[in-house]
């Protein structure tokens, strides 16, 4: 049972007033957060050309057909940042759901902390190991940025 709303209360309460809106398509995305040993996450800029180019993302891309979100990530790793993992070292820690203008994105998001090679940027502009408190330093898509305060309290 939730609390009693106040009259002053606004907060998600307000934000969701309206039913959402029918959107044309759902797109399943896997992204990971890569944790180094001295607890910093990669992040990815995307590259000139790409759809929000400029902004920093978690790596990782879409789920194709008869795809699971873990081998979508071990493939993805290896074309965007030519390292190896295995579905072992994937830990599943959030999701984001995000209604965009052409689609609706819903995200698993995995921690990894063991992979096999150095991470290069391979289809990015260019690569950051960031502490989790200093990710809002980073401009990034709507749909990451709710991430950012679950990933700095859980890593």
């Amino acid at each position: 049972m939730g609390a009693p709303m106040q009259e002053q209360d606004g907060g998600c309460w307000q934000a969701g007033a309206r039913a959402p809106g029918a959107v044309a398509r759902t797109v399943l995305v896997a992204a990971a957060a890569l944790v180094d040993p001295d607890g910093r996450v990669l992040i990815a800029k995307r590259p000139a050309g790409k759809a929000m180019a400029g902004l920093w993302e978690f790596p990782g891309g879409k789920v194709e057909a008869g795809e699971t979100p873990e081998a979508t990530l071990i493939r993805e790793l290896k074309e965007e940042l030519g390292i190896d993992t295995r579905a072992s070292c994937l830990a599943p820690v959030a999701f984001a759901s995000h209604s965009y203008e052409e689609f609706h994105l819903l995200m698993p998001v995995f921690a990894c902390r063991i992979w096999q090679g150095e991470p290069q940027a391979l289809e990015h502009e260019a690569l950051a190991w960031v502490k989790p408190a200093r990710l809002r330093d980073y401009p990034m898509p709507p749909a990451d940025e709710p991430l950012i305060g679950l990933l700095r309290d859980l890593l």
